[in-house]
């Protein structure tokens, strides 16, 4: 698992805009005005060597009296004490502030590590800045702007120096790991239990029965499977149990830890946007999917058709390669096949790709579709390689591959997934730019033919 490294601060010094900068996202809103983050935001930064889970929280406000202050205030104190590390925010501009000794009492009282960061230190003498937050008995502060991206690559080396060492040797789940991931009450239980073969796991009509990630194992025709069962994500802004909370990360957590996800849709409650929220989590984790429609023999066919549009419209476009099953998890309808496919994406998932067919498939596909023109140049894609699995990523060298524009990057991912076969795994494009040969060289460049024909007649003559 991923350690988790939790930002906590008093509302508006930064911690969203610190968020966005480390996990290169947008996932948390930014404004001015204090308190916008409520509930505890997740993204994975892989900024330095080491990859950890990023939580960003709302203001952390040790006199909030109630209301979603004190609900705000009650996740961020859930989030320290999930963590590992907890990134202490404060306001360069604004200097020390009352709340800020009161935070870090509470901090010191929950014996928790501490990185103290003092944001918004752009165009301040960094020695200037610091120095009343020594006062805070927290360490040496560290002055960085997230605005202006200044001193990023110091924190995160920080960051990953006072992180507990990683284990050296991680106990491995055996096989093919699969995660059930779905709102509440979609049936994740019921279809572990059905591919079991007997009632394992807890199944209950109300939401939110599993609460941590459970590991089961399974042998089949030979085969290996752990199935990990998740607790149900719900939506952030329905979410008022800190216990939920910690569920949601647990199932991030399990995402991480799997190699195929069985993402469930609930076919009677229809495709809302927490399951499209969902299946943007599973793309950006680039694990192996499934898409599984579970209580499809409730409905109609009117009913069928409608959710088969709704489906194409949110879930199948950002999931264009997943496989799409309809099941009964209670009755077993559509379940028998489910591990096979998982096999199947598993073979995907860790497959080999020839350097030579990569580079066959990039020729081809650039020729009979030319990257397009931009500033009036037209970027060259010279060869390309594997450059890892799980998923598999496709390097490609080449010259402004910056200017690609991303229908050009979908269409060559999508030619090379279906050249390889790749089913139900994302493949991902890393480009390094790669100098003309020309470059820095005087080039010769040829006389006009008239000019040529010119000199050639005077020559003769001479």
């Amino acid at each position: 698992m991923k350690p988790i490294v939790a930002l906590v601060g008093r509302p508006n010094v930064g911690k969203s805009t610190l968020f966005n900068r480390l996990t290169r996202t947008r996932d948390a809103l930014v404004s001015d005005t204090p308190g916008v983050t409520r509930d505890r935001i997740y993204g994975t930064c892989a900024y330095g060597e080491r990859d950890f889970l990023l939580v960003d929280t709302g203001g952390l406000e040790t006199e909030a009296e109630g209301g979603i202050e004190l609900l705000a205030a009650e996740q961020a104190r859930q989030a320290i004490r999930d963590a590992e590390l907890v990134v202490f925010l404060v306001d360069g501009r604004l200097g020390l502030h009352p709340e800020d000794a009161a935070i870090a009492e509470e901090l010191r009282r929950m014996q928790v590590p501490v990185l103290l960061v003092v944001n918004k230190s752009e165009d301040l003498e960094p020695t200037t800045v610091s120095a009343e937050f020594y006062a805070l008995g927290l360490g040496a502060p560290l002055p960085v702007s997230a605005a202006a991206n200044q001193g990023m690559g110091r924190l995160v080396d920080l960051v990953e120096e006072r992180l507990p060492p990683a284990p050296e040797e991680e106990e491995e789940l055996p096989g093919i790991r699969i995660a059930m991931v779905g709102r509440p009450n979609v049936g994740k239980s019921t279809l572990v239990n059905a591919l079991l073969g007997e009632p394992r796991m807890i199944t209950y009509d109300r939401p939110g029965t599993t609460r941590d990630a459970i590991h089961t194992v399974l042998e089949r025709d030979g085969q290996t499977y752990t199935l990990i069962d998740t607790a149900g994500v719900r939506r952030r802004s329905r979410i008022h149990e800190t216990l939920e909370k910690f569920s949601t990360l647990k199932a991030i957590q399990a995402m991480e830890a799997a190699d195929v996800v069985f993402l469930l849709v609930d076919a009677q409650e229809g495709v809302t946007d927490q399951d499209a929220r969902l299946a943007r989590l599973v793309r950006d984790a680039g694990r192996g999917v499934v898409l599984a429609v579970n209580k499809w023999d409730h409905l109609d066919d009117q009913q069928k058709k409608r959710l088969r549009r709704t489906l194409d419209l949110k879930l199948v476009t950002p999931l264009y390669y997943a496989p799409l099953r309809y099941i009964s998890a209670l009755y077993g309808t559509g379940v028998g096949h489910l591990l096979e496919t998982a096999e199947a994406i598993y073979g995907s998932y860790t497959k080999e790709l020839s350097t030579a067919e990569l580079n066959r498939v990039l020729n081809e596909a650039t020729e009979a579709h030319p990257p397009p023109v931009r500033g009036g140049f037209r970027p060259k894609l010279r060869y390309a390689h594997q450059g890892a699995k799980r998923p598999p990523t496709v390097v490609i060298h080449g010259s402004r591959p910056n200017t690609l524009p991303d229908n050009y990057l979908r269409y060559l991912e999508r030619t090379f997934q279906k050249h390889f076969k790749l089913e139900g795994v994302p493949l991902r494009l890393q480009f390094r730019k790669q100098e003309s040969p020309y470059k820095g060289r005087a080039r010769h460049k040829e006389a006009p033919k008239s000019v040529r024909k010119k000199k050639a007649r005077k020559a003769r003559k001479g």
